[in-house]
C-alpha cells in the first residue's frame, strides 16, 4: 500500500506524491501488480479512485497529507509522458526494503493538478521535482525516470547538483525526434477511439487494434487502462491530450546531450532491447556523462519497468545499492 503525501508545485500547482516505503515493523512492503502472462492475461485488478483515476489495485493508495521520515536515502520516481506514479509499483517491491521510495504524479498526470493554462514548460517539470525533493526530505536523492521524467531527472541533476545523490535513465533518447514527430503523435491522439465503451475495450485497443503495435501486447494494454476514468459516455484519459502534446512539444525538437553532459553524479542509462533508445545512442550517452553506467533488458521495449518489473530490478538494484549505501 502506498501513502499520499502532497506537494506544491512551480506555481502552486498541487502535487501527488505516492510513498512506498515499507513502515518499520512491517514484514512486507508494497504489493506488486501481477505480470501479464503471455499471450493474453486476465484484465488486471483495477479500483476507481474517488478522484475517478484508475490505479491498480495491489497498489491501491492510502491518503496522507505529510512525509513522516525524512531521509538521506531516498528514491524519487518519475514516470513518463501520459503515465503516474502508481506504473511504478510492479517495480518497486524489492526496491522498498532498503530505501524510502517515493513516486510522483507529475503535472497534468495522474491525482495531480492540471491546470488548463499550464505551464506544462520543462522548467516547470523540473521546478516541481525538486520541490518533492526539498518539501518530502529525499535530498540528496536518487532519480530514477522513465521517457519524459528520465529528461525531467536528468535535467534536475544538471540544475540542481545539491540535491541529486545519483541517477537512472530509462529509455530516454538525448537526440532531438522533430517536427515529424510531434505531427505523428497528434495524428495518433485524433486516431483514439475515444470515449471507449469499456477497460477491455481500451486494453484491447492499445494491445493490440493501435496502428502502432506491431505485435500484440498485452502489458501496454493495461498500462492505457491504468490511465482512464469513466464518464457518463464511455472510459478517457485522465490526462488531456493536448496537454500531453504541449508538455512534449516543450523538448521534442530540441537535443540534450549539453544538458546531459552536465550531470555529474553517477548515472545508470537502461535501455529494452525493443526500446525507443537504440543501443549506439545509450553508450553514447554513457560515454558523455562523466560517471555513466549501462544496462540493458532483453525482450523490453518502451515501457521496460512495468513490462518487465523484475528483469528492471534486478537491472536497476545493484546500481541504487552501490549509490546509497553509506
Amino acid at each position: 500500500m502506498a501513502r499520499r503525501l502532497d506537494v506544491t508545485g512551480a506555481g502552486g500547482v498541487r502535487l501527488a506524491a505516492w510513498d512506498y516505503t515499507k513502515p518499520t515493523g512491517e514484514g512486507e512492503g508494497p504489493k506488486a501488480a501481477p505480470r501479464p502472462p503471455a499471450p493474453r492475461p486476465a484484465p488486471a485488478p483495477v479500483a476507481r479512485h474517488p478522484e475517478g483515476l484508475l490505479v491498480p489495485a495491489a497498489a491501491r493508495p492510502t491518503p496522507a497529507t505529510t512525509a513522516s521520515t525524512p531521509s538521506t536515502q531516498g528514491v524519487l520516481l518519475l514516470h513518463g509522458l501520459m503515465g503516474h506514479a502508481a506504473h511504478w509499483a510492479p517495480a518497486v517491491r524489492r526496491l522498498t526494503g532498503r530505501h524510502r521510495v517515493v513516486a510522483l504524479d507529475q503535472r497534468g498526470h495522474g491525482h495531480s493538478q492540471k491546470p488548463a493554462a499550464g505551464p506544462f514548460t520543462r522548467e516547470a517539470y523540473v521546478a516541481d521535482a525538486a520541490a518533492a525533493v526539498e518539501q518530502l526530505g529525499l535530498g540528496p536523492v536518487t532519480l530514477v525516470g522513465h521517457s519524459m521524467g528520465a529528461l525531467t531527472a536528468w535535467q534536475l541533476a544538471a540544475e540542481r547538483p545539491d540535491l541529486v545523490r545519483a541517477l537512472v535513465i530509462c529509455d530516454m533518447r538525448a537526440s532531438a525526434l522533430g517536427a515529424a514527430s510531434q505531427r505523428a503523435w497528434q495524428d495518433w491522439f485524433r486516431g483514439w477511439p475515444a470515449p471507449f465503451p469499456s477497460l477491455d475495450a481500451v486494453r484491447r485497443w492499445f494491445g493490440e487494434d493501435d496502428p502502432w503495435v506491431e505485435r500484440p501486447n498485452p502489458a501496454r494494454g493495461a498500462f492505457f487502462a491504468e490511465v482512464m476514468a469513466e464518464h457518463p459516455d464511455g472510459w478517457r484519459p485522465v490526462f488531456d491530450p493536448a496537454q500531453m502534446l504541449t508538455s512534449r512539444e516543450t523538448w521534442v525538437h530540441d537535443a540534450h546531450w549539453e544538458s546531459l553532459a552536465q550531470v555529474r553524479c553517477p548515472t545508470l542509462v537502461v535501455r529494452g532491447l525493443d526500446g525507443e533508445l537504440g543501443r549506439a545512442e545509450a553508450q553514447e550517452m554513457v560515454r558523455v556523462l562523466p560517471h555513466g553506467a549501462y544496462a540493458e533488458i532483453p525482450d523490453a521495449g518502451h515501457l521496460l519497468h512495468y513490462e518487465h518489473p523484475q528483469a528492471w530490478s534486478e537491472a536497476v538494484e545493484p546500481f541504487l545499492n552501490g549509490v546509497l549505501t553509506p
